[in-house]
């Protein structure tokens, strides 16, 4: 099976609103539409099926052939007789939102996350965020993506919550925890 890069997984990677590991980063640049998945596992990076069907089941990936009329359609296909599972994903949900609030959510902020899945779910929403600033939110945009622990975004989001105000940093506030 050859894959390529979709409309959703090229704005991705430009705007780093999904966060990929470095092997996910080369796996993603491998997949050109020439090279087969075996030929992309075996290009010796390190790379692992996890990767590419992760990516895949974000829409970031999707089959040689069916991609155009795919992401025309809004959704990504990987055939059943793939070695990955059949997958179809809105192209929205390449792009992480901020989940709609609820009484309960806001009264109570998912007490069983750990700092880990708090990171994880709050990097993409800090930078969307600070990337919407422009060049106004060039320098925090970075700070933000050279961010690796929960702390460490954590100590950013009072900087944050005063560049896009209290009513956008509202979501990064929930996935933090806070």
């Amino acid at each position: 099976m050859i894959l390529v890069k979709t409309e959703a997984g090229q704005q991705a990677l430009k705007d780093r609103s999904i966060r990929l590991t470095p092997r996910q980063r080369s796996a993603f640049i491998l997949c050109d539409g020439k090279r087969s998945v075996s030929e992309v596992l075996d290009a010796g990076m390190g790379i692992v099926r996890e990767d590419i069907d992760q990516m895949v089941e974000l829409g970031l990936l999707g089959q040689v052939g069916g991609t155009a009329d795919a992401a025309n359609a809004g959704t990504v296909s990987v055939p059943p007789n793939s070695a990955a599972p059949a997958v179809e994903v809105p192209k929205e949900a390449a792009r992480p939102a901020a989940p709609a609030p609820t009484e309960a959510s806001a009264a109570h902020p998912a007490p069983g996350r750990s700092n880990q899945q708090r990171y994880k779910d709050a990097y993409p929403i800090a930078t969307q965020l600070t990337g919407s600033l422009g060049l106004r939110g060039f320098r925090l945009n970075l700070s933000v993506e050279g961010t690796s622990t929960y702390e460490e975004l954590l100590a950013l989001s009072p900087k944050i919550r005063d560049a896009v105000g209290p009513e956008k940093a509202a979501a990064l506030d929930r996935a933090l925890g806070l």
